[in-house]
């Protein structure tokens, strides 16, 4: 999705007149709740509208705007919703399409705000609408509109992603979990449990007080029998013997042995499988990022943008071309620093930390990718160093410096230009 972010507060509030309608919305799962008010927060009916998330509730709530809109003489509707969780799209596209304008409402102002009416903290759907309202005509949202069909498909395929990714990271854990439990001397052989000759290893290995029976001979057949190249060779001969010794003196456990095998034999498969969607999904990605100039702007920053930090990127932050500053890109990843201060008293500069969590680590691994294969980014961070700076520090500084360089190409349709760069610092 994309968000506006042309108009100041006062600059919304200016546009609000006695002809429109504020139209809060609490989304749930099954049935959402809506109160009216109008532009000055005067609630316009007396008691809070239900609709079921379907079509036929779509239907219901424009007719209830309608019907309302035409007694009270008013012409213009903004609907707002807080973006939480993923039920709210359906609806705020199905109002788009019919011309009714859709802001977001942060979730943590319209928590701020609950007690301003009735000096109470009780929460229920019909108040947090009414509470969504309220903050809809102080200003305090931002416009929604759909993001572009390009952006919006990487950013699916992006999330796809970072969900295999988790799991497949999950998978291996629980791999290692299996290793340390039934023969915890196998990581004395291969430091590396993915590593090709120890999966192939893994595919046919049984408990260790089995493995005592095996010869040398005996793990070169299964080498290749797994497609393993060269299987005897000096350094194959050399771990089949390091097997077959770990395996005499091993602790592991010996207990349910054909049920510890089937389990090593699933998580193998599913780490396989993992393996293979992920290689689909960056294939896919590399396909969509051809449809994209941001994309060659991004990459001619070098190594450290590779395929899958642009496509995180672009799918995550939407089109950088939609930023005025870089800082408005490090806002949406939550990277934007606050401190708080009163009289006397300075408290620490840190980071809001309120945005888009994975859009903030990758900027953060493609710094640290930078930082070690781009000459410019390098150069600044040992300068940073030199003066002091720690480490973790220097990065953030460097985050911001990569933001508004991203901006700026996107906004000029320039690509990187490292002598520019180089002069500038």
């Amino acid at each position: 999705m994309k968000f506006t972010r042309k108009h100041s507060v006062d600059q919304r509030l200016d546009q609000m007149t006695e002809k429109h309608v504020i139209v809060g919305i609490d989304i749930a799962k099954d049935k959402h709740a809506a109160r009216m008010t109008n532009f000055r927060g005067r609630t316009l009916t007396p008691r809070h509208y239900a609709f079921t998330n379907d079509a036929h509730g779509f239907e219901q709530l424009l007719q209830w705007l309608n019907q309302a809109m035409q007694k009270h003489c008013l012409s213009t509707a903004i609907v707002g919703m807080e973006p939480t969780g993923h039920y709210w799209f359906n609806l705020a596209h199905w109002l788009l399409e019919r011309g009714i304008k859709v802001v977001l409402v942060n979730p943590a102002l319209t928590r701020r705000h609950k007690e301003d009416r009735d000096n109470s903290p009780a929460k229920n759907d019909p108040k947090d609408a009414l509470v969504i309202a309220d903050v809809v005509t102080r200003g305090y949202y931002t416009e929604y509109t759909p993001q572009d069909e390009r952006f919006g498909r990487l950013k699916s395929a992006v999330l796809h992603r970072d969900m295999l990714v988790r799991n497949q990271t999950q998978t291996g854990n629980r791999i290692v979990r299996w290793i340390d439990l039934y023969f915890p001397e196998y990581s004395t052989v291969f430091k590396n449990w993915d590593g090709v000759r120890s999966l192939a290893t893994l595919k046919s290995l049984q408990l260790p007080k089995e493995l005592r029976r095996w010869s040398v001979d005996d793990f070169i057949r299964h080498w290749g029998e797994q497609g393993l190249q060269r299987p005897g060779g000096v350094s194959g001969r050399k771990r089949a013997a390091e097997l077959i010794q770990a395996a005499s003196g091993s602790i592991g456990d010996c207990r349910a042995p054909e049920e510890a095998i089937l389990t090593l034999s699933h998580l193998l498969e599913m780490y396989e499988l993992g393996k293979r969607q992920i290689e689909a999904v960056d294939q896919r990605l590399e396909e969509l990022l051809r449809d994209l100039p941001q994309a060659e702007q991004l990459a001619s920053l070098g190594s450290g943008m590779g395929p899958t930090v642009q496509a995180a990127l672009l799918g995550l932050a939407g089109d950088l071309s939609s930023y005025r500053h870089g800082n408005q890109l490090l806002n949406r990843a939550g990277l934007s620093l606050a401190t708080q201060r009163s009289g006397t008293y300075k408290g620490q500069v840190k980071l809001t930390k309120r945005g888009d969590s994975l859009l903030r680590k990758v900027l953060f691994l493609a710094v640290l990718c930078l930082v070690k294969d781009h000459p410019e980014f390098k150069t600044c961070h040992e300068r940073n160093q030199a003066r002091g700076m720690a480490r973790k520090k220097s990065i953030i500084c460097l985050i911001g410096k990569l933001a508004r360089m991203l901006v700026a190409m996107a906004n000029k349709g320039e690509r990187y230009r490292p002598n520019l760069e180089s002069n500038a610092a």
